[in-house]
């Protein structure tokens, strides 16, 4: 994908490879990705990915919304508008947090907040004013969105799609959130057949929580070595 750009003050910077930023898409849904960019979602030190807009733009050419082009050309606008930039990624940010709030909610049984559906609603009525029905090979039609270019909030529009999309299927009902008790908040669709998944994965979470169940069994039970 080139070089990451990272946007400070209306300056463009050139930094390392993108690759050296590892976001992770295994939630299974758009929305929920987006909102797993924020780590330790549910403590009370979460740790913020998107701290540029470019960080913002890099996620979502990662995530498949945006091409090379449509990333450099974001860019170059961005740093041409720098206060509408920071502009755009304050909404993204509070967009993310309304999604997390929603989707943790639902998780445990708790009803959204009003003012985190009207926020999604906002955004995907200004989404879905850019959305558009195309052909596709073989004579099919899909969703696409408008090409105008560029339009700095345009990564956002499917996202909001997205989050309605899963609140209005059945999916909804697999909404899980990973059960490590530091914290983690990482929201996943549990599409295990017994709907049994707790972690984010095994290899993070599940892992530390397995090894804390053995530590406290050897405690309460340390092995007999008087033979």
């Amino acid at each position: 994908m080139g070089v990451t750009l990272r946007l400070w003050v209306g300056e463009i910077m050139e930094t390392e490879p993108s690759g050296d930023k590892p976001w992770d898409f295994g939630s299974g849904s758009l929305c929920l990705d987006f909102s797993n960019t924020s780590e330790w979602h549910a403590s009370s030190h979460p740790l913020e990915s998107l701290n540029t807009f470019a960080d913002l733009v890099s996620w979502s050419r990662a995530r498949g919304l945006l091409n090379d082009e449509e990333a450099s050309a974001l860019i170059a606008e961005a740093a041409r508008q720098p206060e509408e930039a920071a502009r755009i990624l304050a909404r993204a940010i509070e967009l993310r947090e309304a999604i997390y709030r929603i989707f943790s909610g639902i998780a445990h049984d708790e009803k959204p907040a009003v003012a985190d559906v009207d926020g999604l609603n906002a955004m995907l009525s200004h989404a879905m004013a850019r959305a558009r029905v195309i052909l596709l090979n073989g004579g099919l039609f899909g969703w696409s969105w408008s090409r105008e270019e560029p339009v700095l909030d345009k990564m956002l529009w499917p996202i909001a799609r997205s989050a309605a999309d899963l609140l209005t299927s059945d999916q909804i009902e697999r909404v899980g959130q990973c059960a490590d008790d530091r914290g983690c908040g990482w929201l996943f669709i549990d599409t295990s057949r017994n709907r049994s998944r707790q972690w984010c994965s095994m290899e993070s979470c599940g892992n530390r929580a397995k090894a804390k169940r053995h530590y406290q069994r050897t405690k309460k039970h340390p092995p007999d070595t008087s033979a």
